[in-house]
């Protein structure tokens, strides 16, 4: 098994046509670019769903500093913050809830 090299995504983008041009020789780009057969692989079909955009290498960076690469992705992240808003005001309302009866209950007590 042949160990992948460190790649800019330039030279991504060019394995990927290479490969898509010979028909999906996987391992001949593999051997011709000295990079891993699954890594060709799984450049070429990330590059079938999202474009060069998919290419990108996004290690280090948190997910709230990358820009989404599809409409989907857009969509699944503007969820998750709607779903983080919900979750504080959920929170906020029990808390507020909480408030009143120990309000409530101290005034009883006066």
């Amino acid at each position: 098994m042949k160990q992948g090299r460190n790649t800019t995504q330039e030279e991504r983008i060019k394995i990927v046509k290479d490969c898509l041009a010979s028909g999906r020789n996987y391992g001949e780009m593999a051997l011709k670019y000295n990079v891993s057969y699954q890594q060709v692989r799984t450049w070429t079909l990330r590059f079938e769903q999202l474009g060069e955009a998919g290419l990108e290498d996004r290690r280090g960076r948190r997910k709230k500093d990358q820009e989404p690469r599809t409409e989907l992705e857009k969509a699944q992240i503007e969820i998750e913050q709607l779903k983080h808003k919900l979750y504080m005001a959920e929170m906020e309302r029990d808390l507020l809830k909480k408030w009143d009866e120990i309000e409530r209950r101290d005034a009883f007590r006066k």
